[in-house]
């Protein structure tokens, strides 16, 4: 190993090609992990809520929700907005297959008359 240099993040030069040619070149088996502690508790990880590097925009939309949803959103204080789109954030994710952009529904939606 060379020697450590410390940056600023203003002063942190820019990833070459020839260092990313090196990054990709090492294989995962080569990687030695011994120094970092095995994560087994993921109880505190929320991959949406609160997190400060991912923030969609918000568009403002107008719906009718059944009151019996509305008052148990809101037994949790405060946030209940929040709650609602972290829930219908998970509910597309889990929808949505790994490898397509359409969407898996599993509910029949009624035509109108």
């Amino acid at each position: 190993m060379g020697k450590m240099v410390r940056y600023k993040m203003s002063e942190v030069p820019e990833p070459s090609k020839k260092d990313w040619d090196r990054v990709r070149a090492i294989k995962d088996e080569d990687i030695d992990y011994s120094d970092i502690p095995e994560i087994t508790d993921f109880s505190g990880f929320h991959p949406y809520f609160k997190r400060k590097l991912y923030k969609p925009i918000k568009k403002t939309v107008t719906c009718k929700l059944d009151a019996d949803i509305i008052a148990w959103l809101k037994m949790g204080g405060k946030g209940y907005q929040t709650r609602l789109n972290s829930l219908l954030r998970d509910c597309m994710q889990v929808h949505f297959a790994k490898d397509s952009k359409k969407p898996k529904w599993n509910v029949v939606v009624p035509k109108r008359k």
